[in-house]
């Protein structure tokens, strides 16, 4: 029986996590046609075809790995999608089927709509989990009600009734933060402020790292929080108004990026960014736990997707739709050897380390 519900609960997290990209395609799918573009093909899945039908002019098809799907416009990213594609999923080639010089603003507002659906799918979650009873919310404060013998914490001088306030500079206000600062500064101790009796204290700790399935690990203090009256959900699950929730999603991944771009910190950074088992992984675990806890993963994957989607990035859609401005702006296309060149090179560095967006 115990097998049967871990099946179940797998489909599930496949299915949700290929409704992010799924969501985030079919923005760039649905205005492409509106704008008369060429499109290709739209496939639920990657890989190997398993069924496909042409309607319109577009092939439709079933691919046989499920984590998410991918849309094939020729006329703004001919290269992109070939390597989704299995043996059986090319479209035959037409007569004259080469890439047409679409208007710059076209591309723009392509590339835009895949990051823009995956907003409105974060605010469609936000405003659908602050309307159900049953979801819980709320932030842990960082009030050390117990200190485990022999843990980091003790060994740093933790005691219990301490308030953590701020990790190397870094204000923290909730679990989510804290861990966030450990996670950025893995591998280095770490300056930890607390407020005792009043008065601002500074220690130095190095948290141990425990993995909590087979890619997933987490910082651990060894202490104990103080209890919240009614408990509290996901580190993510931070308050119901959704305006609120979607602004604090955007300040989490923000504080990434800026840890990817300081130098002392950008290496531990990368490595703590997840690549897709790791999602798999982290949104399993939450739907066991909660499936509202899920759900409100599921909204801060996709804020998480519209944020990265849009950095200036050559294979990404922020590299688009910089290629793009740069048309509109300067009335001249970058070179099309710099386009592939460019992406081909970002896209190893993002292969090397692992990551996905």
């Amino acid at each position: 029986m115990e097998i049967l519900i871990t099946v179940f609960y797998i489909v599930v997290c496949v299915l949700l996590f290929a409704l992010a990209i799924l969501v985030h395609e079919f923005g760039h799918f649905i205005v492409a046609l509106k704008l008369g573009l060429r499109v290709e093909a739209f496939s639920i899945g990657f890989g190997p075809v398993l069924w496909k039908k042409r309607v319109n002019g577009v092939e439709y098809r079933l691919s046989s790995i499920p984590l998410g799907g991918y849309v094939s416009i020729p006329d703004v990213d001919p290269e992109g999608t070939k390597a989704l594609e299995g043996e059986g999923g090319k479209a035959k080639p037409e007569a004259g089927d080469v890439r047409v010089k679409i208007p710059a603003w076209k591309e723009l507002l392509v590339a835009v709509a895949g990051p823009a659906m995956n907003v409105v799918l974060a605010v469609v979650l936000a405003v659908g989990l602050s309307l159900v009873p049953g979801a819980k919310f709320g932030i842990v404060p960082l009030d050390i009600a117990q200190v485990l013998p022999g843990g980091p914490g003790e060994k740093a001088g933790l005691l219990a009734g301490d308030r953590i306030v701020s990790i190397n500079g870094h204000k923290v206000s909730s679990k989510t933060d804290m861990q966030t600062e450990f996670l950025i500064s893995k591998g280095r101790t770490s300056e930890m402020t607390v407020v005792r009796g009043g008065t601002n204290v500074v220690l130095v700790v190095e948290p141990k790292f425990e993995k909590v399935g087979p890619v997933a690990e987490v910082p651990l203090l060894y202490v104990a929080l103080a209890d919240v009256e009614g408990g509290v959900g996901a580190p993510w699950m931070v308050d119901r108004s959704p305006l609120k929730q979607l602004a604090w999603d955007a300040g989490s991944i923000f504080r990434v990026l800026k840890g990817l771009v300081t130098p002392k910190e950008a290496k531990a950074t990368s490595q703590a960014l997840g690549g897709p088992v790791l999602i798999a992984e982290s949104l399993y675990r939450q739907v066991r736990r909660d499936p509202w806890d899920g759900i409100g993963f599921l909204r801060f994957l996709n804020v998480n997707l519209a944020v990265l989607n849009l950095l200036p990035i050559p294979v990404l859609d922020g590299g688009l739709i910089m290629f793009a401005l740069f048309a509109l702006v300067f009335r001249r296309r970058v070179p099309d050897f710099i386009v592939k060149y460019a992406s081909l090179t970002f896209m190893t560095l993002l292969i090397a380390t692992g990551q996905s967006v």
